[in-house]
Formats: structure tokens, C-alpha cells, sequence
């Protein structure tokens, strides 16, 4: 790789999905990020976390500058595996370009957000302010060993931020059309219900479940929330209801109830878990026992405020597009939800409607706007044009 890959947002998004980083594997992916910003000032740190359950995972932390206002941009270099190979035109980790789209695993989810950022800020004077990167290789799995862990480390070492942009597609239609001011979370839980087995010849031996797991479910298809302004309401939905019998002459000895709830700014992963245990609580068990447990790591809800970067943001994506961006809170969850925990954080991206699919891509004149959007954003953040 040459010095001027940094500058050519095409050749580095090429570069980046040549690598098969399907998570946590990085696949050299890192690296190729490293030498593109160390060949524009950046002092780049790379850290491993591990543990909590979790795979070990590689991530990297960048800096340069140390004066003015301070931008952090984050994302992720890890992809979704391929699938099978015979829904692609070609290989999903060897770039292709045709007609004014390049095409690859991670093109659009969200190598081309890395890629667009680094170019921009090799367009930045050196003495404008600070940026910052803090890239993942573990955000469409666990999430556990990667930007949670990642942003503790830079607060500890006092990498704090004015601003964070996550550069996740954001936008619907067109580039620039819709930026994310914030997420909803999500908390998914199992519900038990035990009662006593026996056959069904003979009920009175037994304790059949399954009319009490009925009627949890009842309960739980209840309105939560009416939503909030920048929020929909919260939705919960039952994703599985299962008592593993195969046989019909045997009362099930339990039944289990999985659920996931999205949910808005009204509700913390605390008081929604308490919402939970209060409409089991009004569900008669008629002698059944109901518990109910986490599953796995809610995410938390986060919006950011509307304040002057995100105006400013606005502004810039009108100026260059013709559109001013509407604010949305919509899809899923991102790891700008741990980013929101240390100051204000917004995504700003390409459409993304391949993403995850077979032959993913991105439309090449958009890598180039959004490489326009971040560069005309940063000389305004840092106050380089008026």
C-alpha cells in the first residue's frame, strides 16, 4: 500500500474489504487502517480485550492532534459472514467495480464509512483540532469485547470528545437524506412457567402449564408506551413459546416464553424489567411457578441533543446534497450506544439497503459525497471556515 491510499476513499475501501474480516477474525483489516492513518499523522494504539464470556477481540484507537475542538469518528472493520457463495456475482472479498458501484462484503456495512472519514481528515490542516478513531472488529456479534471496552479505555486515558460521528448507514433513500440522533433499546428476557408433569389421563396428578403460559403471554401483548418525541412507541414481541414435548399423552413439565422488547427513552433496562415482572404478576399461575430472567445484555436507549454539531451537521449535509437531513431514531441497535455514555454521538452514513445481503455494494458517487459531507463538517466543527 502506498502513503496516498489514506486520500483515495475507493482504493481504501478496496483495501479493507479485500480483507475477510468476518468477526471477531480482523484478517488484516487493522492493519491496513493503521498504515493509511500513520501516513497522515495519526498515532494509532492497538488493543486486544477478551474475556466476560466472549471471543478475544482486536480494536484500534487513533489520534492526532492535541489542540481545539475534539471529533471522535467510530465504526467497525468487522463484516456478516458471505452466506452461500452462490448468490454472488463473484467473490465477496474481492472488490469489484462495474458500473459506478463497488461491490464486496462490508461495502456498505460500514467499511466505506471507515474509509470516506479517513480521506476526509487527510484533507484537514494538522493544526485544526483533534480527531479521533475508535474502530471495532466486533460489533455485528457479541459486542462485547469491542467499543464498550474500547471507549472505557479511551476515558481512562482522558481521549475525551465534543462530538462523535458513527459512520453506520444512516441514510434511507438517498445520501444524506436521514442521520441518526439516537436509538432505541433493547432488552430480550425468557419467561419459565413450571408446573408439575404427569399423564394426561390423569390431570388431577398433575400441573398443566401451558394455560398459565397462555396466559402470560395475554398479559405481556399489552401497550407499553404511547412513545415520546423523537421515539416510537416501545413494541414488545414474542419471539418463541415452547414446552419441548413431543409426546401427547404427557403434560409438560414447563414451558418457556422468549421475548425481546425495543424500546424508547421513556425506560431503562431496570424499570422495563420491572414493567415485566408486574404483568406476570397479574397473570393467575393456578399453582404454576413464573420466573423470569434476562437474556443476554440489554442495550440501552440513547438520544442525543440537538445541539449546534448536530445543526451544524444538518447544515452541511443541505448545502452539499440540496436536502436537509430528517433526524431519525429508527432500526436497530449500533454501538453508538456505548459512545452515547461519554458524550454526544450521531451516525451519519450511506444508504444502506444491501447490507448483509449477497453482492452488498455502494454507489461510488456516494462514498465520494460522503467523503465531502465529513471534510466540509470537520472545517466547520473546527471552525477552519465560517
Amino acid at each position: 500500500m502506498t502513503d496516498n491510499t489514506a486520500d483515495d476513499p475507493v482504493q481504501l475501501l478496496k483495501n479493507l474489504i479485500a480483507c475477510p474480516s468476518v468477526t471477531p477474525t480482523e484478517a488484516g483489516a487493522l492493519d491496513v487502517l493503521e498504515a493509511a492513518l500513520n501516513a497522515i499523522g495519526f498515532a494509532v494504539t492497538r488493543l486486544t480485550f477478551e474475556g466476560d464470556g466472549s471471543y478475544p477481540v482486536d480494536n484500534l484507537f487513533a489520534i492526532r492532534g492535541n489542540v481545539g475542538r475534539r471529533l471522535l469518528f467510530a465504526g467497525h472493520t468487522d463484516v456478516v459472514p458471505p452466506g452461500d457463495l452462490a448468490h454472488w456475482t463473484t467473490d465477496p472479498f474481492t472488490p469489484r467495480q462495474a458500473d459506478g458501484k463497488l461491490y464486496g462484503r462490508g461495502a456498505a456495512d460500514m467499511k466505506s464509512g471507515i474509509a470516506a472519514f479517513v480521506a476526509a481528515a487527510a484533507a484537514i490542516p494538522l493544526e485544526a483540532g483533534t480527531i479521533m478513531l475508535a474502530i471495532t472488529n466486533d460489533e455485528e456479534a457479541d459486542a462485547i469485547n469491542g467499543t464498550a471496552k474500547l471507549m472505557a479505555w479511551a476515558q481512562a486515558q482522558q481521549h475525551h470528545f465534543d462530538f462523535a460521528i458513527v459512520g453506520e448507514p444512516s441514510s434511507t433513500a438517498n445520501l444524506g437524506d436521514s442521520i441518526k440522533i439516537g436509538r432505541r433499546g433493547s432488552l430480550s428476557g425468557v419467561i419459565t412457567v413450571a408446573g408439575t408433569q404427569g399423564h394426561v389421563a390423569y390431570p388431577d396428578r398433575a400441573n398443566n402449564p401451558m394455560p398459565a403460559l397462555a396466559r402470560v403471554v395475554t398479559a405481556l401483548d399489552t401497550t407499553i408506551d404511547t412513545g415520546t418525541a423523537h421515539f416510537p412507541p416501545s413494541n414488545l414481541e414474542v419471539t418463541s413459546i415452547d414446552v419441548g414435548n413431543v409426546i401427547s399423552n404427557v403434560i409438560p413439565a414447563s414451558g418457556t416464553i422468549r421475548f425481546n422488547i425495543r424500546y424508547n427513552d421513556l425506560w431503562t433496562p431496570d424499570t422495563l424489567a420491572d414493567w415485566v415482572r408486574s404483568r406476570m404478576a397479574s397473570v393467575d399461575a393456578a399453582g404454576s411457578t413464573i420466573t423470569f430472567a434476562l437474556a443476554g445484555e440489554p442495550s440501552r436507549s440513547f438520544l442525543s441533543p440537538l445541539s449546534d454539531d448536530v445543526e451544524t451537521l444538518a447544515a452541511t449535509i443541505a448545502d452539499l446534497t440540496g436536502q436537509r437531513p430528517g433526524f431519525s431514531t429508527g432500526g436497530g441497535t449500533s454501538d453508538a450506544r456505548f459512545i452515547a455514555q461519554y458524550g454526544p454521538v450521531v451516525e451519519c452514513g450511506l444508504v444502506g439497503p444491501s447490507m448483509h445481503k449477497a453482492d452488498e455494494h455502494i454507489a461510488l458517487s456516494d462514498l465520494a459525497g460522503l467523503t465531502e459531507i465529513y471534510r466540509a463538517f470537520m472545517l466547520r466543527f473546527f471552525g477552519a471556515v465560517s
